[in-house]
């Protein structure tokens, strides 16, 4: 469905009285029989809905979708080919924002049968109590984990902890309340598998929406059998999330040496060519980072005056990082400032992340204790 309608549905945000309302949303690829039992348990909650996507499994596992569907205030969305789960979260994403405009959320929940019913209650009931917030169903990843699912998480928690400077418990879990506003943004975003989850997390710190952990039981199958995770190719998918940022950031750095050196060679100034090569480089990160790491939508009125006081000020100390080095200890002027721009790309990173590209301060991360 066209993003323009299901905006048109509801341009003005939902009033508390209807913000704690919410529906179930489960993607499903070739799933078990347990998938029955998840829905008929779920069903006699307090939500609007429960909307099922078939992610493309198949004729083989047409039966276990029909019996889904017989249920009530049960939705069957079928995919004619596998899509990803991203994409499937998505479709459902839309069908709940048209034919149920008056939700203020969705929960998301595995078919693989990995969340018990009274843990999706738990986030269900925490999202009831802070209908603005993600509420995240974190489990604990010890005893008898899967390998694949251990080195999934591990992968991503440092990702995350790197994009949104927040230690996340559990960056994977599938199991998770989104707010309405989150809705929309996800929309909008690229990721059609494993990534799509990342980039959510992505686009709640930068719209400044809370986190909230809510501890869950850990179940696995033995083997873990209806898990669709690979860990090396999904693995790099998440992963491409901060290889966004450090790409952009090395060609920008590229770019930046390559106008500096010519300027240079030319000029013999430092600082004419310190400044002409950050005025060039700066038009390019600053469009790229935007868009492809931080997922920001904020007005430029706002967030090109931070940029280029980052800019300016990071230019600034390039140039007197560049005199220290080749004054003090004869460093090569170009080798000066590849050292002094190494040091400022995390310092850029961690700035870009907390401030420039955020809507509002005091974003953080809230663990229920268990």
């Amino acid at each position: 469905m066209p993003l323009k309608e299901i905006s048109a549905i509801r341009s003005a945000p939902p009033s508390p009285a209807v913000a704690a309302s919410f529906a179930i949303l489960i993607p499903a690829y070739r799933p078990s029989e347990v998938l029955i039992n998840v829905v008929r348990q779920l069903v006699l909650g307090e939500h609007e809905a429960i909307v099922v996507v078939d992610d493309g499994s198949g004729s083989d596992y047409a039966s276990i979708f029909d019996e889904i569907g017989r249920g009530p205030q049960v939705h069957v969305i079928r995919h004619p080919s596998n899509r990803g789960k991203g994409s499937a979260l998505k479709c459902g994403i839309a069908f709940i924002l048209r034919e149920y405009p008056g939700v203020g959320g969705i929960v998301t929940v595995d078919a693989d049968g990995q969340h018990d019913p009274a843990d999706v209650r738990k986030v269900c009931e925490r999202f009831q109590e802070n209908p603005d917030a993600l509420v995240l169903g974190v489990r604990c990843f010890e005893g008898g984990i899967p390998l694949r699912s251990k080195l999934g998480n591990l992968l991503t928690r440092r990702v995350m902890r790197a994009v949104l400077g927040h230690k996340l418990s559990d960056s994977q879990t599938g199991l998770r309340a989104i707010p309405i506003a989150l809705l929309f943004r996800a929309l909008k975003m690229h990721g059609s598998r494993y990534e799509f989850e990342l980039e959510t997390l992505i686009a709640a710190k930068h719209m400044g929406i809370r986190i909230l952990e809510e501890p869950i039981r850990t179940i696995y199958e033995p083997g873990n059998p209806t898990s669709h995770f690979h860990p090396l190719l999904d693995s790099m998918r998440i992963g491409y999330v901060l290889l966004h940022f450090s790409m952009i950031g090395i060609l920008s750095a590229v770019l930046d040496n390559l106008v500096f050196y010519l300027l240079f060679r030319e000029t013999g100034s430092l600082i004419r060519s310190q400044a002409g090569a950050r005025i060039v480089s700066l038009f390019f990160n600053y469009t790229a980072v935007r868009r492809a790491v931080f997922l920001s939508d904020e007005p430029h009125r706002i967030l090109l005056p931070r940029y280029l006081l980052l800019a300016a000020t990071s230019c600034f100390i390039s140039y007197i990082g560049i005199i220290i080095l080749t004054t003090a200890f004869q460093v090569n002027v170009l080798l000066a400032k590849i050292l002094v721009e190494t040091f400022l790309f995390i310092v850029n990173l961690t700035v870009q992340r907390e401030w420039v590209f955020t809507k509002r301060e005091g974003v953080h991360v809230e663990l229920r204790s268990r």
